[in-house]
C-alpha cells in the first residue's frame, strides 16, 4: 500500500487512515448513545484503558504494559458483564431488521378491532394492555399467562380488560387475528419518568416489553384514560380514536406488516 508519512518508525498509508477514521466513529457514535447514563462512564474508562495499554506497548513501558495486560485480557468478558442489558438490546434490533426477519401478516379489520376496542375502554376508563406481535414471537412471555388461543373480537378484548375481571390484570398478547394468552407479565422498563410525568406500571411494562421484542404496546391508563403506544422503546401519549388507527397503520406498515424504524436510539437507554 502507498506511503503517505511516517511517525517515527511508523509508517501510515491511505488504509490506516481509513481504518482509524472508522473505529474513531464508531467509538464516538457509541460514546454518544450512552451519554447521560452510568454505562457511558464505564465505557469511557474502557476506552482510556484500552488506549494507554497500545500507547504503552508503543513506546515500550514494560512495567504499564504488564499492568494493563490483565485489563486487556480481559476487556470481551469485562464489556459483556457490564453491558449486558445493552448487547440484549442489540441483538434484538438486529433481528428486527428486514434483512433477518420474517413479518407476520396482520390485516386491517385486526387494526380496527384493537382500535374500537381500546377507545371504548378509554372512554370508561378501564385500564388495558395490549401486547401486539409484529414479527418474531414472545414465547416466554406469554407462557406466563393464561393461554387462551381465542379469536380476536372487540368484546372479548372489553371482557378481558373489565376492571372485575379475573383477567384484567397484566397483558393481553396478540399474533395476526388471535389473542394468544392474556393475564401476562412483562418485563419492567428502567424509564421511571416521561417528560417529567411519572409513569405507571402499566406504561412501564409497555415500555420494557417494546425495548426487548419486535412488538407495538397499546397503553389504556385506568387514570386518566388516555391512550398511548410503546415501540422499539419510544412512547407517544394522548393518542385519539382516530390517531391511534393511524399509529397502528404507520407502525405496522402500508400493508400492516412490521417496519424497520430509528430504533437504535433505543439501544442504550438510561438506566439511571
Amino acid at each position: 500500500m502507498f506511503e503517505l508519512f511516517k511517525i517515527g518508525f511508523l509508517s501510515v498509508n491511505i488504509l490506516d487512515i481509513v481504518d482509524i477514521a472508522i473505529v474513531a466513529y464508531i467509538i464516538y457514535k457509541l460514546y454518544m448513545l450512552l451519554k447521560g447514563t452510568i454505562a457511558s462512564q464505564i465505557f469511557l474508562g474502557l476506552v482510556i484503558v484500552i488506549f494507554l495499554s497500545f500507547s504503552a506497548q508503543a513506546i515500550n513501558l514494560k512495567a504499564v504494559s504488564y499492568l494493563l495486560k490483565f485489563v486487556t485480557d480481559i476487556w470481551i468478558i469485562a464489556f459483556i458483564i457490564l453491558f449486558q442489558p445493552e448487547i440484549r438490546r442489540l441483538l434484538v434490533i438486529l433481528g428486527r431488521s428486514p434483512l433477518f426477519r420474517f413479518s407476520l401478516k396482520q390485516d386491517t379489520e385486526s387494526a380496527m378491532i384493537i382500535t374500537d376496542a381500546v377507545f371504548e375502554m378509554a372512554q370508561l376508563q378501564h385500564g388495558a394492555l395490549i401486547i401486539i406481535i409484529k414479527s418474531s414471537g414472545i414465547k416466554g412471555i406469554t407462557e406466563s399467562g393464561e393461554q387462551l388461543n381465542a379469536k380476536l373480537s372487540k368484546n372479548l378484548l372489553k371482557s378481558i380488560f373489565y376492571p372485575r375481571s379475573p383477567l384484567h390484570d397484566g397483558a393481553a398478547v396478540i399474533k395476526n387475528d388471535v389473542i394468544e394468552a392474556v393475564r401476562c407479565t412483562m418485563p419492567l422498563s428502567l424509564t421511571t419518568t416521561l417528560n417529567g410525568i411519572p409513569l405507571g406500571m402499566r406504561h412501564r411494562a409497555g415500555l420494557g416489553i417494546s425495548e426487548q421484542a419486535d412488538v407495538i404496546a397499546v397503553i389504556v391508563s385506568e387514570e386518566t384514560g388516555s391512550i398511548s403506544i410503546a415501540e422499539n422503546g419510544k412512547l407517544t401519549r394522548g393518542l385519539s380514536k382516530e390517531s391511534l388507527k393511524n399509529k397502528l397503520t404507520k407502525l405496522q406498515g402500508s400493508d400492516l406488516q412490521g417496519s424497520h424504524t430509528n430504533i437504535f436510539k433505543s439501544i442504550f437507554r438510561k438506566s439511571n
